[in-house]
């Protein structure tokens, strides 16, 4: 996930985990019982349908969508006689309410956030957007596929930038972010941008409303190794976890499934430097700019 405001000017409503999620949990342990009965092992069905074996794993668990067609090439090689062909015009019915089917409440993830009393992130790829400079902010916009034109890339902008106004309502979130050592890196927009954003980080860290922590490198493996993800706590509801990969957004309310993240988030905590040693790490970096 590259950060969670690239639809601030036109919000795409994210997938919720709620009724449609059991019909994917159904039709992936058809999918399982199907590949066990024609004595598949994972990996070699995933070979034949030429999809990844994680992808495999994660269908057959409900926790993935298997898409139409992926559908028709599984029928062929489980020999499933139309079972699963069966099924497309049901799931293709279910993946567009999927997306377009949210809480009342979230119109679009920036009004959620602007009114968040809390706000936990996870970021791995790129600066969470409540973090970018001006000139990093633009400089991401620039080089969006396809193309922006120089109208939107302001507008984006100046979106962006609004909605760091968070930061100085009172009272205010509670803010944590925990930021892996390779965003601190990655000089996007040239150097003197990266030196401005290293300068952000360091003046958002010192907010006594923030705490901000560098997950270093040494640490090696970790327990959100999976990617990017951030907990929000919308106003007077319980909280929900957010992730998005390539422009697909989810949006998750099952409270197990939150509880995991929550989770995740905790020994993230602990894994990663203090925020003091994280602002030392920072200013070193900078000095070294």
């Amino acid at each position: 996930m590259s950060d969670l405001s690239d639809r601030e000017e036109q919000p795409e409503r994210p997938v919720e985990v709620d009724g449609t999620a059991y019909l994917f949990r159904a039709l992936g342990k058809m999918i399982k019982v199907l590949r066990e009965r024609a004595g598949l092992q994972q990996k070699e069905l995933a070979a034949l349908t030429h999809v990844g074996q994680d992808l495999i794993s994660a269908m057959e668990r409900g926790v993935r969508i298997p898409q139409p067609d992926f559908l028709e090439r599984a029928d062929v090689v489980l020999r499933a006689d139309g079972v699963l062909l069966a099924a497309i015009t049901d799931v293709k019915e279910a993946l567009r309410r999927a997306r377009t089917r949210h809480p009342d409440w979230f119109r679009s993830y920036a009004k959620a956030e602007a009114e968040a009393s809390g706000l936990h992130y996870y970021g791995h790829q790129g600066v969470p957007g409540l973090l970018q400079t001006e000139a990093h902010a633009r400089a991401v916009f620039a080089k969006r596929r396809p193309l922006l034109d120089e109208a939107t890339i302001e507008k984006r902008v100046a979106d962006r930038l609004d909605r760091q106004k968070l930061f100085e309502r009172w009272p205010s979130p509670t803010f944590s972010f925990v930021l892996d050592e390779g965003l601190l890196l990655r000089r996007v927009g040239g150097r003197e941008v990266h030196r401005g954003q290293l300068q952000r980080f360091i003046e958002i860290g010192r907010l006594r409303t923030v705490e901000l922590q560098v997950m270093p490198f040494e640490q090696g493996e970790h327990a959100a190794l999976d990617g990017s993800f951030t907990l929000l706590s919308p106003k007077g509801r319980q909280q929900v976890a957010y992730t998005e990969i390539y422009a697909h957004p989810n949006l998750i309310t099952d409270p197990e499934l939150v509880r995991v993240y929550s989770e995740r988030y905790g020994i993230i905590r602990a894994q990663a430097l203090t925020p003091d040693e994280s602002l030392d790490l920072i200013e070193k970096l900078l000095g070294e700019l």
